[in-house]
Order: structure tokens, then sequence, then C-alpha cells
């Protein structure tokens, strides 16, 4: 992990704001996530304030004028390109993926279009319609996991393995008007891997076998046991973060990001999905990760917005 400088970083940040909340089905863990990052950044003695994004999106930005902003905004309207167009347009800087890398990433069936044109792996799939044969698809794909093709934090995963059950789901009223996708269901293990530009931190096993990681499992009252860094021998530890290194590349994604893979019991890895705005709350896999190389949860806001001055060519 590189070196920084800290005071000089620090020095040159002027106003940030920290954005959170918002309207997606992730508000609450974007309210989680943005207050940690609020709390890490007056740790280090930055000039920081929140915006809990709404309707007054744009006058408050302009209000705030910061020379700095922090996207902790999850799911629709933070992490698909749209907060990331406007912010453009009031030509302020901002963390994470740029609009159209954003967009690619938080479509699952884009993005996975995007790596098979590239000869990356990822599971089958199929998205689903009024008109879908459930049987074809069952005899195409196994089981399944069906999923929205556009919510993080793993929202609405739910498994199938007959026809009933997949149109079952497809019906289901909580899903809405959401475009959804049935994916084959690759058995094995999961394991997620941070990556900030060019490099990539430790890799994250998790323990639980053919276990379905939804939202009730990431955020409920039990941690997820995991290991890290993840038990690989070298070979397979570099296929995988060239994998990482790839997905994220072929997408166009800079500053941080979490990759999600998983390895079929034969041994071969598959990618799941970019996030591009990763959480940053207690329970959150990136500062776990950071942590497995002794970098602390300020020294990693601080790669962070090292990273992000860069990109808007500041000298660090």
């Amino acid at each position: 992990m590189r070196t920084i400088n800290k005071e000089k970083i620090l020095n040159s940040l002027g106003e940030v704001v920290v954005l959170l909340g918002g309207q997606s089905d992730e508000r609450e863990v974007s309210l989680k996530s943005g207050a940690a990052v609020f709390d890490s950044l007056n740790r280090l003695g930055v000039s920081v304030s929140m915006i809990d994004v709404g309707p007054t999106i744009v006058n408050d930005l302009v209000t705030s004028n910061p020379d700095m902003v922090v996207n902790m905004l999850h799911g629709e309207g933070g992490e698909d390109g749209s907060i990331q167009g406007l912010l453009e347009q009031l030509d302020l800087p901002y963390t994470g993926s740029g609009v159209t890398a954003s967009a690619l990433a938080m479509d699952k069936a884009i993005s996975k279009r995007v790596w098979r044109d590239v000869g990356l792996k990822t599971p089958d799939f199929v998205i689903l319609k009024e008109e879908s044969d459930w049987e074809d698809i069952i005899s195409y794909l196994g089981a399944i996991i069906v999923k929205p093709t556009r919510d993080g934090s793993s929202l609405g995963l739910m498994p199938a393995a007959t026809a009933e059950e997949l149109e079952q789901i497809f019906n289901d009223k909580r899903l809405g008007k959401k475009e959804i996708m049935a994916e084959s269901r690759i058995r094995g293990t999961e394991y997620t891997v941070p990556i900030l530009g060019s490099e990539i931190f430790p890799i994250i096993e998790f323990l639980e076998k053919d276990c379905i990681f939804d939202f009730q499992r990431k955020y409920g009252a039990q941690e997820i046991p995991i290991r890290c860094p993840a038990k690989l021998s070298s070979d397979a530890e570099f296929e995988l973060t060239e994998m990482v290194r790839c997905a994220y590349d072929s997408l166009g994604c800079r500053g941080l990001a979490r990759v999600d893979v998983i390895r079929d019991t034969s041994g071969v890895f598959y990618l799941l999905e970019v996030n591009t705005i990763p959480g940053m709350t207690t329970k959150s896999f990136v500062p776990k990760s950071a942590q497995a190389i002794d970098v602390g949860f300020d020294d990693l806001m601080l790669l962070i917005l090292s990273d992000c001055m860069e990109f808007y060519n500041e000298s660090i």
C-alpha cells in the first residue's frame, strides 16, 4: 500500500461535503456509511458537513459550495450515475466512479455483458419478462438466484429451483416494476475484494458455504464469518486479483470499489458484481479488509481522498 502525506492532503482539501441518505431502498445503510465517514473526517480535522440528499440537493450543493464531495449514497440515485452527472454539471470534484462506470456497474445485466465481451467469466443469466417460459429458464440455468438488476446491498435476492417458484417470485408484489434477472446459482465459496485505483486490498473469504448473502444476512445482528486475507494458493490469488482488476477496468471504474466473486467446487472463479460505492459502516467489508494490512478507518479515508485529488490533478 502506498504511503501518503497526511499533512499535505489535509492542507489541500478545503471544504468537504458528505452526501448520504437519499431515497433508495438502501437509505438506512447510506446514513450509517455517511455518518462513519463524517466522523472520520472530523477526527482528521477536515472542514466537513453532511447533506441528506433530497429534492433540494441542487440548492444545497450550490449553497455549501464544497471543494470536494464524498459520495456515500448507496443504490439508485446515488450509485447509478445520476448524482455523478449532477456533480459534474456543478463542476464539483467527487469520490468514486464517474457517470458511465456507475451506470454500467449498477446494472448487473449490462455489466455481465461487458465482462463476457472481454472474456471474463460470470454466471449465465436471463432477464425475466411476463412472457418468459419458466420451464425453459429452469432447464437452461438449473437452480437459480433471482435478483433485481439495479439494486445493491444484495436487496431482493431469492433462490428458485422450479418453474413454479420462479414464476411466483417474478409476480411478487414486493419487487414492483423492477427489472429482474435469473442467474445460474454457482455452488462454492464467495469472495469480495476491495480495489482503489491500481491497488487491491486483501481478499475477504466468506466462510459460510452455499449461503445467500442477502440484505438481511449482510446487515443483520449476527455478523457473517469471514477470513481475511483469504486462504488461497498464490496462483489462485493471482488469478482472482487479475479478474478483479479487469472487471473494474472494463467498466471504467475509478476510486474505491468492491468486487464480488464466487469460486465453484472445481476452482473456477465467476464475477457477480462490482459495487462502486461500497458500504463504510462498522460491519462493512472494505474497512475490515483494510484493517488486515493495518490500515485503520481514518487512514483508509486519507487514501480515498488522496486518490480523488490525484484524479482531479491535485499534487499530493
